[in-house]
């Protein structure tokens, strides 16, 4: 992990590319968001803790989930929360919201997001998905 000094925010990659901007607390992420939000975010979190060390990264877009890079995020929508992961498998579930597109040629992982709408959504299937994305992650 390399972290910027200008920003205090941590990275996968030493002098990876952002933009600097200093992450909140989740207190101050889910103070103006709907009441739905923070029981999807607490549910993600809880079964990625079980997991192993996750980085928990609340910034104006959305809150980041790191095992080194960046493995997936929650991005609030009008009516739903958009939870999107990288896998090194392409996905085919009718509870993708997008079409699943590759990341990049070389690093042969995939795009995937699944809009929730209630913590209840966050099922064996969405974890054992995030499971996957974090121990791809997690093996760098």
């Amino acid at each position: 992990m390399w972290t910027c000094d200008l920003c205090g925010r941590s990275f996968g990659r030493s002098g990876q590319g952002h933009y600097c901007s200093p992450a909140m607390s989740i207190d101050e992420f889910f103070a103006t968001s709907p009441e739905r939000e923070r029981p999807i975010f607490e549910a993600v979190q809880a079964h990625l803790h079980q997991l192993g060390p996750v980085v928990v990264e609340p910034v104006s877009v959305g809150i980041l989930f790191k095992a080194g890079p960046v493995f997936a995020e929650l991005r609030p929508r009008k009516r739903w929360m958009a939870l999107s992961f990288t896998l090194p498998v392409k996905l085919s579930s009718p509870r993708l919201s997008r079409k699943v597109i590759p990341t990049s040629a070389s690093q042969q992982r995939w795009y995937h997001v699944v809009n929730l709408t209630d913590a209840g959504q966050v099922d064996g299937e969405v974890r054992d998905w995030l499971t996957e994305a974090y121990l791809a992650a997690a093996d760098g």
